[in-house]
C-alpha cells in the first residue's frame, strides 16, 4: 500500500497551474476570498490557496466553485485532513467537456449505474452527457422496435436529467436520425422506408457487403415523418439546448432506393438535404442540432450548404486522426466543432491502450489549437457491448484529463485512485498494460498495403478481431506471435491469482470484471492458437466447455450494471463461437 501522503497531487483532471508552497495544515472549512485573486480568464476558472493561514478558495460560477470543490475532495481522498500547503489557478481548455455512451448496442444501463456515471463525471469536471440512442427510448406507437430492448421511458430521462442539471452536467438528447437504424428495419412496418430492401446487399465503405436497410432513404417523404414523430417525443425530455441527430457512416446512401437521385444530383447534395430537414425538424421543437461530421468532411467544398447553428461533430479513434485539419475545414465554413476522441475499448476486450492514449491526446493538441469548442469523449458498444465497465472507466478518467487539461502530462496513477479507489496506484499501470497485451498483433493486423506489407489493425483489437473470424479462415497465422500474446496473458491472470492486481480494487464487481476480462482475453487467445495449430476433439470440447462458461458470466456481471434487454443478443456472439466448434 502507497504511502500518499508522501506523493504529490494525483488530482483528476491535472490543475493547469499548481505550485507546492511547502508544508502542511489540517483541514479547515474553506473561505471565499473573492473572484479578484482569480489568475486564469472564463467563467469556470478558480483559485485554491492552501496557507498555514487555512484555506482559502475563490470562483467566478457556480461551476467554478463545484470545480474548486471537486478539487478539495480528491486532496482529501488523497491525504485525509491533513493537506499540503499549495496553490492552484484552474480553468478548462475545453467549454464542453462530454462525456457519449452507446445504449443502443445491446447495454441499456440501469438508472442506478447511470446515476453512479453522472456522479463520477461531476466528480472529474465534465459538464456534459449524451446517450447514444437508436431504438432504446420508448416511442409511443413503436412498441415493436423497442419492447424487447429495456429502454429508456420518458420519465428515466426526465429524472436524470434533473439528476444532471443538480451536478452540473447537461444531459443532451441524441438519436440517430438517418443511418444506423437496421433495428427499426427488421420490423416490416419499418422497412419500406429503408433506403436498401430487407433482402438487398450494399457495400459498406468498402470493407465488407451487408445485407438489408440501414438508413433511411432520404427521398422517400415518410422518412422525415417518422423522424419528426421521434423528436417530438424525446426532445421534451431534455432541458438542454442541443440534440446530436448522428447522421454518421451512411454508406449505402445511392446504393438503393436513392440512386436516381444520387446519379443525377450527387451524393453531397442529397445527403446534406436531408440533414437539413431534420435540422429544421430539431429547431421546430426548439434545440439546436449536432451531428457526426464525418459525410460531410469528405464533401468540404459543400459544408457551407449546411445551417448556419449546426455543430459539427468531428470523430475519429486512430492517433493519426486529422482533426486539425476537419476541425479547419468546419470553421472556415463557419461552423462550431467539438472533437470526439474514443475510449478505443470497443471492438475490444482488454481496451487498445497506446492507439486511445495517442488518440485523446491528438484530439486535445489539436482542438484546443484550432479552435474546437467542445471534446466529446465517445464510448461505443459494437458486437455486444462485451467490454467491462473499468475498461471503459480507465479510458474515460484520461479522457476527462484531456478535456480540461489539453496536453498536460497524465498521470495514470490518478485513475488507480480516483476511478477505482486502489490506494496501491497498481490498477491503473496494470490496465495500461493490459490494454497492449496484444500490441503487437496490432501493429500488422490491418489490410496489407498494396505492395503486400503488413499496416496496422484500426478500431480493434487483435484478440478481438480474431474471434469474429471462422475457424478455417486465415489471419495473422503466426502462431508464435499469438503464444507469445497468451504468456502475457499468463502473466496477468497470474496477479490476479496470487490476490494482487485486480484484487487491490476494494470494489468486489470491480474485482469480477476484470477476472472475466481475463478469462475472455485468455479464451479468445486458445481459440486463436487451437484454430491455427490444428484441432483435436479435446481442444474443441475444452474451447466449448471456456466459452459456456464466459456466457455464464457475462450474464451474471450484465445484470449488475444493465437491463436485461439486449443480453440474450449480446450471449449469441459467444453463442456463435460454440456452434463454430460443434462437433457430431
Amino acid at each position: 500500500m502507497s504511502d500518499l501522503s508522501t506523493l504529490p497531487p494525483l488530482l483528476l483532471p491535472s490543475p493547469r497551474q499548481l505550485t507546492l508552497t511547502g508544508g502542511t495544515v489540517r483541514w479547515t472549512e474553506p473561505l471565499d476570498v473573492g473572484a479578484q485573486v482569480i489568475a486564469l480568464p472564463g467563467d469556470e476558472a478558480y483559485h485554491l490557496a492552501i496557507t498555514n493561514d487555512g484555506i482559502r478558495w475563490a470562483w467566478r460560477s457556480a461551476a467554478g466553485r463545484r470545480h474548486a470543490a471537486a478539487t478539495v475532495a480528491q486532496l482529501r481522498i488523497q491525504y485525509g485532513d491533513t493537506l499540503p500547503c499549495l496553490v492552484i489557478d484552474d480553468a478548462p481548455v475545453f467549454a464542453k467537456r462530454g462525456f457519449m455512451l452507446d445504449i443502443s448496442r445491446d447495454r441499456v444501463p440501469t438508472m442506478a449505474h447511470l446515476y453512479e456515471v453522472v456522479d463520477t463525471l461531476a466528480s472529474w469536471k465534465m459538464n456534459h452527457l449524451q446517450l447514444y440512442t437508436e431504438h432504446t427510448f420508448a416511442y409511443v406507437g413503436h412498441d415493436d422496435v423497442w419492447r424487447d430492448a429495456s429502454p429508456m421511458t420518458a420519465d428515466e430521462i426526465r429524472a436524470l436529467d434533473i439528476y444532471c442539471r443538480e451536478r452540473g452536467i447537461e444531459l443532451a438528447a441524441n438519436q440517430n436520425c438517418f443511418g444506423h437504424l437496421s433495428s427499426w428495419f427488421k420490423h416490416s412496418r419499418y422497412a419500406p422506408l429503408a433506403e436498401i430492401a430487407p433482402t438487398g446487399t450494399w457495400d459498406f465503405n468498402g470493407l465488407v457487403t451487408r445485407t438489408g436497410g440501414f438508413s433511411l432513404c432520404p427521398s422517400d417523404p415518410r422518412s422525415l415523418a417518422l423522424i419528426d414523430d421521434l423528436l417530438g417525443q424525446l426532445l421534451p425530455n431534455f432541458s438542454s439546448p442541443l440534440v446530436n441527430i448522428g447522421c454518421d457512416e451512411t454508406f449505402d446512401l445511392g446504393q438503393g432506393r436513392s440512386r436516381y437521385e444520387v446519379s443525377r444530383r450527387g451524393r453531397a447534395a442529397v445527403y446534406l438535404e436531408f440533414v437539413a430537414k431534420v435540422c429544421a425538424v430539431a429547431k421546430k421543437h426548439g434545440k439546436r442540432p449536432q451531428f457526426w461530421a464525418d459525410i460531410a468532411l469528405e464533401h468540404p467544398e459543400a459544408l457551407s450548404g449546411l445551417p448556419e447553428d449546426l455543430i459539427g461533430l468531428a470523430w475519429g479513434y486512430e492517433p493519426d486522426a486529422p482533426f486539425a485539419k476537419w476541425c479547419d475545414q468546419l470553421r472556415t465554413a463557419g461552423r462550431e466543432v467539438w472533437v470526439c476522441p474514443g475510449t478505443s475499448c470497443w471492438r475490444s476486450i482488454t481496451g487498445r491502450t497506446t492507439e486511445r492514449r495517442g488518440n485523446m491526446l491528438a484530439a486535445a493538441r489539436d482542438g484546443a489549437g484550432h479552435g474546437a469548442a467542445g471534446y466529446l469523449v465517445t464510448a461505443w458498444g459494437d458486437l455486444g457491448h462485451r467490454q467491462q465497465w473499468p475498461i471503459t472507466l480507465h479510458a474515460l478518467a484520461e479522457g476527462a484529463h484531456r478535456a480540461w487539461s489539453g496536453t498536460q502530462d497524465y498521470d495514470v496513477r490518478a485513475s488507480a485512485l480516483h476511478a477505482f479507489q486502489d490506494r496501491s496506484l497498481a490498477i491503473g499501470t496494470w490496465l495500461d498494460d493490459l490494454g497492449d497485451v496484444d500490441r503487437a498483433l496490432r501493429t500488422i493486423g490491418g489490410r496489407p498495403a498494396a505492395d503486400g506489407s503488413p499496416t496496422p489493425l484500426r478500431n480493434a483489437s487483435a484478440l478481438f478481431t480474431d474471434t469474429t473470424k471462422a475457424v478455417d479462415e486465415e489471419w495473422l497465422p503466426d502462431a508464435t506471435a499469438w503464444e507469445e500474446t497468451a504468456n502475457q496473458l499468463e502473466q496477468f491472470i497470474d496477479t490476479d491469482r496470487r490476490g494482487k492486481v485486480p484484487q487491490t480494487v476494494p470494489s468486489r464487481l470491480v474485482q469480477r470484471e476484470l477476472t472475466h476480462t481475463l478469462a475472455v482475453a485468455m479464451t479468445a487467445a486458445t481459440r486463436a492458437l487451437v484454430r491455427r495449430a490444428g484441432t483435436s476433439i479435446d481442444e474443441v470440447h475444452d474451447c466449448v466447455e471456456l466459452y459456456r462458461d464466459l456466457i455464464a458470466q457475462h450474464r451474471d456481471l450484465w445484470l449488475q450494471r444493465c437491463r436485461p434487454g439486449g443480453l440474450d443478443d449480446s450471449c449469441r456472439h459467444y453463442q456463435r463461437l460454440i456452434n463454430e466448434f460443434a462437433v457430431g
